[in-house]
């Protein structure tokens, strides 16, 4: 696996004026590790994760299976070889106060949960505060938290935490995290905008 996925803490930034949703990752050190766009003009969610902003190699890629979709399913692929790493699936109406997420393997078996930190906080955010109050979500391996994923509230721009130190078991491939913390980033923030 590329080196660029074993950090136990990632920056999240996405970039503000922009046609299509550009995401960047940045190590503890604050060295950027990843950049992500989202295709243009394209049916169906496209987002591709390189190691450098000039896209010279696509790490991984993110596909939604269907154009529209209520619980819609995003397969999360190795760009370099091709192999399906799982998949992240939206909990439709489970999701309509309280976004919430279904952690797939590579057969689209059931592993985990990614959840919004608090129902009362949820509701706040969606009938009340709006952005003014940033989302922190968990992600969840066999109700075991292995990784964190904190927006921090900003006036301009998005911005996100996302820890994987408390999986000290390995439990969770990082590129699933990080795909997570791409759809959360690009695809939610759509939907709030």
């Amino acid at each position: 696996m590329n080196p660029v996925f074993q950090y136990p803490q990632y920056q999240v930034k996405r970039q503000v004026f922009a046609l299509t949703g550009k995401l960047r990752f940045y190590s503890p050190d604050g060295a950027l590790v990843l950049f992500a766009e989202q295709k243009m003009f394209r049916l169906r969610e496209d987002i591709r994760l390189y190691g450098d902003e000039g896209k010279t190699q696509e790490l991984l890629v993110i596909k939604a299976r269907q154009i529209i979709d209520w619980a819609a399913a995003y397969d999360v692929v190795d760009g370099a070889t091709g192999q399906k790493i799982g998949v992240l699936r939206r909990k439709g109406w489970a999701s309509m106060i309280r976004d919430e997420w279904e952690v797939l393997d590579p057969n689209d078996q059931p592993l985990g949960l990614l959840f919004e930190d608090s129902m009362g906080r949820a509701i706040l955010r969606r009938f009340l505060l709006g952005s003014l109050l940033p989302q922190d979500y968990d992600l969840t391996i066999a109700e075991t938290r292995v990784a964190d994923l904190k927006q921090k509230f900003t006036f301009f721009g998005f911005e996100m935490g996302l820890d994987f130190s408390m999986d000290t078991a390995g439990r969770l491939d990082r590129r699933l995290g990080i795909a997570a913390a791409a759809l959360l980033a690009i695809v939610e923030g759509k939907q709030k905008s």
